[in-house]
């Protein structure tokens, strides 16, 4: 992990650590439509038409995809978000959050 190092007044230096990333992750089931996968997509992650629906069609194909890396805070409001959305509409969407 990248390091600064800072010297404040009395020369003493100080690291400080970059904060630790947290990739969000989308998981196939059986249940939940593409047309809301590509919603959530765009409405919460900020995804392109485009980018949305390869995603979708990534997680689809494949099991799961990746959708973006963030901070833990960012990367958690977007999990519990998609996670309401999908329960409001009735949907098993699995979603999770990892450690990059």
């Amino acid at each position: 992990m990248e390091q600064f190092q800072i010297k404040d007044k009395e020369s003493r230096e100080t690291s400080i650590d970059r904060p630790k990333k947290y990739k969000v992750i989308f998981y196939n089931d059986d249940f939940t439509t593409m047309d809301f996968v590509v919603e959530v997509l765009k409405t919460v992650f900020y995804k392109s038409d485009e980018e949305a629906s390869s995603i979708m069609m990534k997680v689809h194909s494949e099991g799961s995809a990746e959708v973006g890396v963030y901070s833990y805070d960012v990367a958690m409001t977007k999990v519990e978000m998609t996670k309401s959305l999908a329960r409001k509409e009735n949907f098993p969407l699995r979603v999770s959050c990892v450690q990059v």
